[in-house]
């Protein structure tokens, strides 16, 4: 194989992509160096900090989608699924449920539950590394739901592509796609994303409008974009400064 030329990085879509992560100089938000990984892994080695989705609960509107009939999801895909409580919940309503986390330490978290508490007769199947590098393409699909809680607020904008490329590949003609993430004016930065590049950082995690998440995934047709609802002591993870979307693709 021909070897690479000193200072020559670029011929594909996917060496643009790991030179735009060389611009962040915050370990949390780099994907192609291990650094990301392990600023994740450390962020989940203490499990008694009271961090608000430590907890065993699925996420409210993931639990209304899916009570109300909205969803019923043979085939899911949890993205970014920390310590699996969306992926349990997704495997106890019957789903058969693929999850990744680029944080090891997150999954072996998740692994410990093995089999669903709440009766889901198979666990999900976790796997450890990049959902938008190898790791997400070695999931053959298709999932009628992909569920993100957490991710895409955390992914530098440039990522948004292979982001979009796999959600293009994975999910099926007429298959949900949800998501939660920050809500604009709540929590996160609401900088352009040309200002996190100026600054090296996303300031962790960037805020989202409910018109932006319409235009990222504008081939995708909206069914519901609201705010997170609150929930205290009901068996579901609920925080208002989080903003929820369902998407349905054409079938």
């Amino acid at each position: 194989m021909q070897e690479r030329p000193q200072g020559r990085h670029v011929r594909s879509v996917d060496d643009v992509l790991a030179l735009m992560d060389e611009l962040f100089t915050s370990t949390a938000d780099r994907w192609t160096d291990g650094a990301g990984a392990a600023w994740w892994d450390d962020f989940y080695t203490d499990r008694s900090r009271p961090v608000p989705f430590f907890i065993d609960d699925p996420d409210e509107n993931l639990a209304a989608w899916v009570e109300s009939g909205g969803l019923r999801p043979r085939r899911a895909l949890d993205l970014g699924c920390g310590a699996g409580r969306n992926a349990r919940y997704l495997a106890s309503v019957g789903a058969e449920v693929d999850a990744v986390d680029l944080s090891a330490t997150a999954v072996a978290w998740a692994r410990e539950h093995g089999l669903d508490a709440r009766g889901g007769a198979t666990a999900p199947r976790y796997h450890v590394g990049d959902a938008f590098g190898d790791v997400g393409a070695a999931l053959a699909g298709p999932y009628d739901l992909v569920y993100d809680s957490g991710c895409l607020h955390h992914l530098p904008p440039h990522r948004r592509i292979a982001y979009r490329r796999l959600l293009d590949r994975v999910l099926a003609p007429g298959g949900s796609f949800g998501v939660v993430c920050f809500h604009d004016g709540f929590m996160g930065t609401s900088a352009p994303d040309e200002q996190l590049y100026l600054r090296g950082g996303l300031e962790g995690g960037i805020a989202f409008a409910p018109d932006d998440l319409r235009w990222i995934f504008e081939d995708l047709e909206p069914v519901e974009v609201r705010p997170m609802r609150e929930q205290r002591g009901t068996g579901r993870f609920g925080e208002t400064f989080l903003l929820t979307a369902l998407f349905r693709r054409p079938g």
